[in-house]
């Protein structure tokens, strides 16, 4: 009997619940037994011995009909009539059963829920205080217990209680331990069901692609052939039933993605026109098939290029408008878009897709955006998909910070709006934007080559004999001359002793894959194609892709299924120009856009780049191609880029006005997307930053560049301008094509060299940012202390205190700073400021040329960054000292302000 009530309150098959009531039942059943000696009257221990049958047959009842609440509610009663009883006949105060009081609280606690519990903690609390009450005011109802039997008692019940309360708690901690253990089991092989469900979804998108792509292939080559009208019907029907198959697969692979939590939007800067011009050309077709009126109403103002996940809102639009097409038997579509200034460099677009469809019952509105679930399924039965689309839509509007919704009226249509915030590349507006200056028809017209290239030379890598052949096949009509390798290592043969003008890619490949075999094409020793343009064409789908692809190093990325149109446009745009004889009258329309392209012209070498905090004149910036990545300025308005959407002086006035603000380096995804971007530039990346012990910028930068081989990040050890003469060292080596190993030494070299001090106005500013405390700030104030901030061995230190005006201040600065003459290289000076007015910044400027003129000397506004910490009227001398081996610099005489 024992070994079985411990079989099942170890058997994980029973709920839980249910297995502590047989456990707090089976203790307090215990407890009872042990309470037996104390009533020593034949009708207390008759009592005890009805309790226990009683509460036998309740545990029976309750867990046989599943009423467990029930059974717990009737224990519960029963003990708290039962024990007062035991009390009064046990002799009260004098017994051992004042201890076991505390095992109805316990069994109150375990077993009751909700409501239940706190009713009756209440009735238990009620109950000891009532019979310790009558106990006291009326001893003469408790039975009398002689003194030694009374010690026995209560010592006898201490020990019991406290050994069976003991034994419970042993009981459930195993429990909870035993169910947290279950709970990381099936957490653990969830969480491998859900990896293997990935990893068979990725699987069967490539390995489904594959044999989609010969088919759209070949029926493409099919349709070029001069074929029955019949014939072209069929092939046409293949074509279409090939695209809506890999429509599916598309759908299951990105909503497989987005419950991974592996879907990732990728900002890249994109032309409005283009993108409205492509949904325009897709949707409008399907819409005069079905007879529908197709209206585009694109707002005017809206500017011309934007900054975010274009392939993401190319899926969101075409999603709704083909499920607008799909459900509109009669009268018209719309796709209206309108977009409001949000901020300097910030728009708000609002997309708006509207029919005259069916629409969507009031009931079903709430539903309508669920995976896997299509609303009125009756009335839809015939309508081709899997139900995803809405859904995909939703999660990916919310994964780029977005809002959807959804106005229907059964049997009157539905509007969907989606509401996007986007970066402004180009301040340029779009201007008129018309359906019939954009919709164009490919019906009925011949194929016809976008070019020719019989001087050129291509190698297409794939590991599928078909693949092969279709690219053969689709790009026969241009004439070039194409090479194939079934592998990796079959490509490295051929580009051992061949030159190519381009190679075609396949990613999945096995022993060596399509990026094991790109890097070790571009270090193949003795190698004729360590520089050539590398496409990677793949089955391997998505957004998130292109980025692997771009980090990677390859020159574009093209999706399989692949069209001869597309193919077509990625050759030509990597081709060398003067091997291509473009085809006048193929119009340029005709090739699609659906191609990556990374870089279009040919990469340089290195590529130096920097923060926003380095405090360099645009025109320096321009001159020596140096790319920026922004940091952030927060404020109670939000989140700023720092000079694009925030001004120095704007930021100041803002603080000024007892509002915060503070600079706040970039994100590890910020400088992720900004060397991937820059990538495309260059082969490889010095990026500079800010000293590592004054800013966060220096660990994010040098995390990112873990994601990339050809990214190495430098700590300046300096702030601003003085950050900046680092900067343009490197650059301006660079540019004369030194090698990166040395532009690394001489970096390194300069942080020792570098004069950066600056003088600060008022410590107000530095006490808001945590600085100085507040101590500090006053005593300045009450002194007239300015200090001066120093950096040294990354670290920002103040060096030293000017007491007085800040003019007097300002001239002992100035002096002390360019007193050591002879060590000075005096090639070039920053003066760099923030929130001076001209009549200073000439004076300082007199005070410079008094004590050291300078060849090449810029007044420089300091960064929204710098400013909110230095505060107004600050300003430093940023220059070079001598070095005992010349820093390589440019040298251009003349004095320049900025």
């Amino acid at each position: 009997m024992i070994r079985k009530w411990f079989e099942i309150i170890t058997d994980h098959r029973i709920g839980l619940r249910e297995r502590m009531f047989r456990i707090v039942t089976g203790i307090c059943m215990i407890a009872l037994i042990f309470t037996l000696p104390m009533g020593r009257s034949v009708l207390n221990i008759g009592l005890l011995f009805l309790s226990l049958l009683a509460m036998s047959l309740i545990v029976r009842y309750s867990i046989r009909r599943q009423r467990i609440q029930l059974g717990a509610t009737a224990i519960a009663v029963l003990l708290l009539v039962l024990f007062p009883i035991t009390f009064f006949s046990a002799g009260g105060f004098y017994s051992g059963v004042p201890e076991w009081f505390v095992l109805c609280f316990i069994y109150v606690c375990i077993t009751l829920q909700g409501r239940r519990r706190v009713v009756f903690f209440g009735l238990c609390t009620a109950e000891t205080l009532l019979s310790y009450g009558i106990a006291f005011y009326y001893p003469e109802l408790a039975t009398p217990n002689i003194h030694h039997n009374a010690l026995f008692d209560s010592a006898f019940s201490m020990i019991m209680v406290g050994l069976l309360t003991s034994v419970l708690l042993m009981f459930l901690s195993r429990m909870y331990e035993e169910e947290n253990a279950l709970t990381q089991r099936q957490k653990k092989e969830i969480e491998e069901l859900n990896r293997a469900e990935n990893h068979f979804f990725s699987s069967m998108s490539h390995e489904i692609r594959t044999p989609i792509n010969t088919i759209i292939g070949l029926n493409e080559i099919i349709l070029r052939e001069n074929i029955s009208e019949e014939v072209a019907e069929n092939a046409r029907n293949i074509q279409g039933a090939s695209r809506l198959l890999l429509s599916l697969i598309n759908d299951i692979l990105d909503i497989s993605k987005i419950k991974s939590g592996k879907m990732e939007i990728v900002n890249v800067s994109y032309e409005t026109g283009a993108l409205f011009s492509e949904i325009v050309n897709m949707i409008w077709i399907k819409a005069k098939e079905k007879g529908l009126e197709f209206k585009l109403q694109i707002d005017s103002s809206i500017p011309s290029m934007l900054c975010g996940d274009e392939v993401r809102i190319k899926q969101i639009l075409i999603n709704l408008l083909n499920n607008a097409v799909k459900y509109t038997s009669e009268g018209s579509v719309t796709l209206s878009v309108r977009c409001e200034r949000q901020a300097v460099n910030r728009v708000r677009v609002w997309y708006s897709v509207e029919d005259t469809g069916q629409g969507v019952k009031k009931e079903n509105i709430p539903y309508i955006f669920n995976a896997f679930r299509r609303v009125d399924e009756e009335k839809n039965r015939y309508i081709e998909g899997t139900g995803l689309g809405l859904s995909i839509v939703k999660q990916l509007v919310e994964l780029m910070g977005g809002e959807i919704s959804v106005n229907s009226v059964y049997t009157k249509g539905s509007k969907f709006i989606v509401t996007l915030d986007q970066d402004i590349v180009d301040e340029k507006e779009l201007g008129t934007f018309t359906l019939t200056s954009r919709a164009r028809s490919h019906d009925g017209e011949p194929y016809r080559q976008s070019f020719e290239a019989p001087d050129a030379h291509i190698l297409v890598v794939d590991d599928n004999d078909m693949n092969l052949m279709v690219v053969r096949k689709l790009l026969s009509e241009t004439r070039i001359q194409i090479d194939t390798a079934s592998s990796g290592a079959r490509c490295l043969a051929l580009t051992q002793n061949h030159h190519y003008d381009c190679i075609l890619m396949d990613h999945l490949m096995p022993e060596m894959d399509g990026i094991q075999c790109l890097h070790a094409l571009r270090v193949q020793p003795g190698g004729l194609c360590q520089d050539v343009p590398v496409v990677a064409l793949t089955a391997n789908a998505g957004s998130d892709n292109q980025l692997l692809y771009r980090k990677e190093g390859f020159s574009g990325y093209l999706a399989k299924p692949v069209s001869g149109a597309l193919l077509e446009a990625a050759v030509l745009s990597i081709l060398p120009k003067g091997l291509v004889h473009l085809n006048e009258e193929a119009r340029q329309a005709d090739i699609e856009k659906d191609i990556l392209i990374f870089e279009q012209a040919q990469r340089r070498s290195i590529l130096v780049t920097t923060d926003s905090v380095c405090d360099l004149p645009e025109s320096l910036r321009r001159e020596f191609g140096i790319s920026v990545c922004p940091y952030y300025v927060c404020t109670d308005e939000g989140r700023f880029l720092d000079e694009r959407e925030l001004s120095p002086d704007e930021l100041l006035m803002h603080i000024s006005e007892g509002r915060k603000g503070y600079s706040q380096p970039p994100d590890v995804e910020d400088y992720e997307r900004f060397f991937a971007e820059k990538l495309t530039e260059a082969q490889n990346i010095i990026h500079i930053t800010m000293a590592r012990h004054v800013s966060e910028g220096y660990q994010n930068a040098l995390e990112a560049a873990k994601s990339f081989e050809n990214v190495t990040v430098v700590d300046s050890g300096h702030l601003s301008s003085s950050m900046g003469l680092t900067v343009l060292c490197a650059a301006f080596m660079a540019e004369h094509h030194a090698a990166k190993a040395d532009i690394l030494e001489s970096v390194g070299r300069m942080e020792h060299f570098i004069s950066s001090a600056f003088i600060i106005n008022s410590t107000h500013m530095m006490c808001r940012s945590g600085r100085i405390s507040r101590h500090i700030q006053v005593l300045c104030d009450a002194l007239l202390l300015h200090p001066v901030l120093e950096l040294k061995k990354s670290r920002m230190l103040v060096s030293r205190m000017e007491m007085g005006s800040f003019t007097h201040a300002a001239k002992k600065y100035v002096r002390k700073t360019l007193q050591d003459t002879k060590n000075i290289d005096r090639r070039i000076l920053f003066i760099t400021y923030s929130g001076m007015d001209e009549k200073r910044l000439q004076y300082i400027q007199t005070l410079v040329q008094q004590y050291c003129p300078f060849e090449r000397v810029y007044l420089q506004k300091a960064s929204s960054a710098i400013a909110s910490n230095c505060g107004p009227g600050s300003f430093g001398l940023l220059f070079m000292r001598r070095a005992d081996a010349a820093v390589p610099f440019f040298h251009t005489p003349g004095q320049e302000g900025a």
